[in-house]
């Protein structure tokens, strides 16, 4: 049987230790001479230098395939995505009318959405385009050339605009406004040339008359030609995408609502079950009264 080492003293234990960190009969540190280190240092600088240099060369040959204004690869898109304004967890809005701090988020929040679209805002930094049709703007042998944006001014929303005595878009009423929002689509031509517009409804027939009459803003829930085609964030600096307000007039209190809305427009499908958000939207109302 091999003997037991014979046990070391705590003081020899440190000596070893130190000795190990800095030997100075060997001149090394940590086991290593400071020429064996220089060597190792040097190795890997030059090695990890020579792999972010490989990286920097790869993203650049990458970005230079890459056209900053249009995507180069584009979902070719049938029809776009809709969402509701205010955000909502779940796509679930729901208050308490008489408890304002269950609300009061809401209003803020269709506030700072809105801001853009206030009417002066409009006028000093968008166009007053002719309605009714395409606002093509081709770029002239000029690529890349600043398109004008088309003025969408908050007060075509009524009483959803937030600009009332008031100022709380009907929720402290118990008459709530949602916001319908179309995604941006860039060179998007909806509707072949005719009018477009949003409807809202129960998702159930049987639930209708819980729901109560909407009211759309624009009239009708119209979305008009004129801001259509997008092109893209960094040519269309000023683009205001148009939005639809849809009221909740006298939806019944304390009952959980399903609402759908739908993009109507020539040449546009809103049915396909793979895709709930392809011209459409689905939420929850519930209006809570004590």
């Amino acid at each position: 049987m091999a003997r037991d080492k014979e046990k070391r003293s705590c003081g020899q234990v440190l000596a070893e230790w130190r000795a190990f960190v800095w030997d100075p009969r060997s001149r090394q540190v940590l086991g290593r001479t400071g020429t064996s280190w220089g060597l190792i240092l040097l190795f890997y600088l030059l090695f990890y230098g020579f792999l972010a240099g490989l990286f920097a060369l790869t993203m650049w040959v990458l970005l230079q395939s890459v056209d900053p204004h249009v995507p180069k690869y584009q979902d070719r898109l049938a029809t776009p995505g809709m969402m509701i304004r205010p955000r909502a967890e779940g796509l679930d809005v729901t208050f308490n009318v008489t408890q304002s701090q269950t609300w009061l988020h809401y209003v803020r929040a269709l506030h700072q959405f809105l801001e853009p679209y206030n009417d002066s805002v409009q006028a000093a930094r968008n166009a007053a385009c002719t309605p009714g049709r395409y606002n093509e703007q081709p770029d002239d042998g000029v690529p890349n050339y600043p398109k004008r944006a088309c003025r969408f001014n908050r007060s075509l929303l009524g009483p959803c605009a937030g600009l009332g005595p008031a100022d709380d878009y009907g929720y402290g009423a118990g008459r709530p406004c949602v916001l319908l929002k179309v995604n941006r689509v860039i060179n998007f031509f909806p509707g072949r040339n005719k009018s477009i517009n949003v409807v809202c409804a129960a998702k159930r027939e049987e639930d209708a008359a819980l729901l109560g009459p909407l009211q759309l803003f624009p009239p009708n829930g119209t979305i008009d030609l004129m801001y259509f085609p997008y092109y893209g964030k960094r040519v269309h600096v000023n683009y205001t995408q148009p939005v639809v307000a849809v009221q909740f007039a006298n939806a019944t209190a304390n009952v959980e609502h399903h609402v759908e809305c739908r993009l109507n427009a020539a040449g546009l499908r809103t049915d396909d079950e793979r895709d709930k958000f392809a011209g459409r939207v689905a939420f929850r109302l519930r209006i809570n009264r004590d």
